[in-house]
């Protein structure tokens, strides 16, 4: 799933809405395979990500965990819902 800063509260309140938030997960069990983030606080955003693929969680695990608001990191969020087409911001 993808969601873009654009999108994103604290990005916008900041100015910073260059980029994505990019979650790559298996068709068949959602295991999450990757992550591309462009854009701010970036390698700050990945080691959500990083920590849930090493103990093998799915982008359902990620979606449900709770994100602080207004926070970036609910871009992380966002796009882990949208691997199954249920981002709320866009």
């Amino acid at each position: 799933g993808k969601f873009p800063f654009t999108a994103n509260g604290r990005a916008r309140a900041n100015g910073d809405t260059d980029g994505f938030v990019k979650i790559l997960a298996d068709d068949a069990t959602d295991r999450v395979l990757g992550c591309h983030i462009v854009g701010p606080a970036a390698g700050d955003l990945i080691m959500e990500v990083a920590l849930g693929m090493e103990f093998g969680a799915a982008s359902e695990d990620i979606a449900r965990t709770c994100h602080a608001h207004p926070q970036l990191g609910e871009a992380v969020k966002e796009a882990a819902l949208n691997v199954a087409k249920r981002a709320i911001h866009i």
